[in-house]
């Protein structure tokens, strides 16, 4: 079957989010008298991993601490009004949605980041109009890996799910994709925790840089 739509995941796939996110956990260090954060790259490592892994890092504490709740609601508060002053669009990721569009292969966005974000995010980018669909945790019973989402996605485009390539930065995305019965492509440039290797994910592809997708689109 030939490629009639291409999915993208979000943060660490379509575009880079995590200098807003490290820009909050600043902010909120700062307010307690606590010195910057260091190590951007490596809390980098932490945003597939959600706001909670981040706010652990960043106040260096354990998942179970109950301080942890509270710290990541002030965190996706201030990410509400603070979430696109230091996003945008991986390097390549423009160039290869206007070929997509040009060629005439819908694209779309599925995504573990809640709706209330991702949403408002892709308006601000100038992404919305073109998105073909946008699926949320809130659309579905299961998160990624579940399949939930990326086949509620091929319904949503009407193509049968060997027609539509996932592209992801994390497993998780991988085993979705693979779950939905649809082909997958892992990138190495987004937000990959220390030790992760795409290579040992099962995609039918890794690619080093979103540039390369025009070439694997009858994969």
């Amino acid at each position: 079957m030939s490629i009639k739509a291409v999915l993208f995941d979000l943060d660490g796939t379509l575009l880079d989010t995590a200098k807003d996110f490290y820009a909050i956990v600043q902010t909120m260090r700062a307010e307690r008298q606590l010195p910057p954060l260091v190590h951007e790259e490596r809390f980098r490592q932490q945003v597939s991993r959600g706001a909670l892994a981040m706010v652990a890092y960043a106040f260096n504490l354990n998942m179970e601490n109950p301080q942890l709740e509270p710290l990541r609601d002030e965190f996706l508060a201030h990410y509400e009004i603070r979430f696109a002053e230091f996003t945008k669009p991986f390097t390549g990721v423009l160039e290869q949605l206007n070929f997509l569009d040009q060629v005439g292969i819908r694209w779309g966005v599925a995504t573990n980041k809640p709706l209330r974000f991702a949403a408002p995010l892709m308006k601000a980018l100038g992404l919305s109009a073109r998105c073909a669909v946008l699926l949320c945790p809130d659309h579905v019973e299961k998160s990624k890996p579940a399949p939930d989402m990326l086949l509620a996605a091929s319904k949503q485009l009407a193509f049968h799910p060997r027609q539509i390539i996932y592209v992801g930065d994390d497993q998780r995305d991988i085993e979705a994709g693979r779950a939905a019965g649809m082909r997958t492509i892992a990138v190495r440039y987004g937000y990959n925790q220390a030790g992760d290797n795409p290579d040992n994910w099962g995609a039918d592809a890794v690619i080093n840089n979103i540039s390369e997708l025009r070439f694997l689109l009858e994969i």
